[in-house]
């Protein structure tokens, strides 16, 4: 500490280091927002302490809730980040239609989790190449549309199953998240 009085504080640094990521690829979770907001803040909290890049709420057809408080949820992530003693803060984008986030999507390893029974759903973690960025999808309550998981599936995004229970939004983003440290 350079000079310390009860108006300013002025400090010299002496070391300055620079921590990179656990992981080697960019995880990007679209998720569509809960009609409570106490579940989707949840997810958030969650997510971030166990390690996410990015997310972007997606508004579906189903979607219950079509707004988003940004500046809350960014409180959310940020306290999440100091709590979990994270170096880095996920980027939190802005609520966007699905129609409109499928359009934009190329490259990196494309999955939509939903409850529609199709018989060839494999189980994510069989499926993710390490060392490729992932984006994943997940519906609102309801699932998403026949139609949505259609035309995700015609811009080459891969159904996948989360395993035999029917999950709610926030606990598959979390299961998602959370599956994907250990790969």
């Amino acid at each position: 500490i350079a000079v310390a009085n009860e108006k300013k504080c002025l400090v010299n640094i002496l070391k300055v280091e620079k921590k990179t990521k656990d992981r080697n690829f960019h995880l990007h979770i679209a998720i569509a927002p809960t009609k409570l907001n106490d579940r989707y803040e949840w997810f958030l909290e969650k997510a971030v302490e166990i390690g996410i890049d990015e997310i972007t709420p997606i508004i579906c057809k189903n979607s219950e809730r079509k707004v988003i408080k940004k500046d809350r949820m960014k409180k959310i992530i940020h306290a999440a980040v100091k709590q979990s003693l994270q170096a880095y803060v996920p980027k939190f984008n802005d609520a966007i239609a699905l129609d409109t986030f499928l359009n934009q999507q190329k490259g990196s390893q494309k999955f939509i989790a939903h409850c529609e029974d199709e018989k060839n759903k494999k189980f994510l973690q069989d499926l993710v190449k390490p060392k490729n960025d992932v984006l994943i999808l997940v519906g609102p309550e309801g699932d998403f549309t026949p139609k949505e998981i259609e035309k995700s599936i015609n811009l080459d995004f891969i159904p996948i199953s989360l395993g035999k229970n029917r999950l709610r939004t926030e606990t598959a983003g979390v299961y998602i998240t959370s599956l994907m440290t250990l790969i």
